[in-house]
């Protein structure tokens, strides 16, 4: 397989600095969108720790695949849902040790969502409500891949809201249940995809799926074939809808066969890598 890629962040329309951060690692075919919080660019510090740790355990366990790991495994995730989700807990525990260490940046935090590739499979793991999308090229359908972790998305499941009225009112729609640096420990929920030739996989932060509705991405999936236009349009979307919060986009395109991947990035305050 061999995969296209592109991706960017934008500050939106009201923020006055951007606290998202994704990583692009296509050595590795490892793909990630952090949405960094906290206030007083503690946000920022957080989402940049968050993918910098995940890239360097890649990093490190790839170059010597007998190194110790921080976490044990899980006895019923392979090898590869083992190794995301213990790069995410490792990112979880360096953020919640330096947050312990700066009063100042006690209670900072970030969502993470990720795309790991490998064989012929699509591993998505994450925290948070930043989301993952899958744009089904044979059906030409998006699906929402991830659930949040948030306290709306909770309501919703449990029956407590049940009308679009509802949901629309609901006044916490900002309380996140899970994050990384919060606590010492965190649970991270890692799934795996068998893709299709040319299924599409959207990560991004609630700037972008809280401005632009399920219908829009999908019109633009299925309309643009050039990913770094279509993450142009979706955040330039996002953006004419009020732009209320940071919004980041990155779009994995799948490919059977064999081929080099192609990396397109935008990035403003982004961290993107390839080695």
């Amino acid at each position: 397989m061999y995969l296209e890629v592109a991706g960017r962040t934008d500050v939106g329309m009201i923020r006055k600095h951007n606290e998202d951060n994704f990583i692009l690692l296509p050595d590795e075919n490892l793909f990630c969108v952090a949405d960094g919080m906290g206030g007083h660019a503690c946000g920022e510090v957080a989402s940049e720790m968050a993918v910098t740790e995940i890239a360097e355990f890649f990093k490190t366990t790839s170059e010597d695949d007998e190194v110790t790991w921080p976490f044990r495994m899980d006895k019923d995730r392979t090898y590869d849902e083992n190794r995301i989700a213990v790069a995410i807990k490792l990112a979880n525990r360096r953020i919640y040790e330096k947050s312990q260490r700066n009063p100042q940046q006690r209670g900072m935090g970030t969502t993470i969502v990720s795309v790991y590739c490998k064989d012929n499979e699509v591993i998505v793991a994450h925290v948070g409500d930043s989301r993952i999308y899958r744009y089904i090229m044979s059906e030409k359908k998006l699906v929402q891949v991830t659930e949040d972790h948030s306290l709306l998305n909770d309501y919703i499941r449990t029956g407590k809201l049940k009308t679009p009225e509802q949901i629309k009112k609901f006044p916490h729609k900002n309380v996140i249940l899970r994050a990384l640096g919060i606590k010492e420990n965190v649970v991270v929920d890692v799934s795996k995809i068998s893709p299709g030739e040319g299924d599409t996989f959207l990560l991004c932060s609630d700037g972008l799926s809280g401005m632009i509705d399920d219908a829009m991405m999908q019109s633009i999936l299925s309309s643009e074939s050039d990913l770094k236009v279509a993450v142009d349009k979706m955040i330039s979307g996002a953006n004419a809808n009020g732009g209320k919060d940071n919004v980041t986009c990155v779009l994995v395109r799948w490919h059977n066969g064999e081929g080099r991947n192609i990396c397109t990035s935008i990035p403003e305050t982004a961290t993107v890598r390839s080695r």
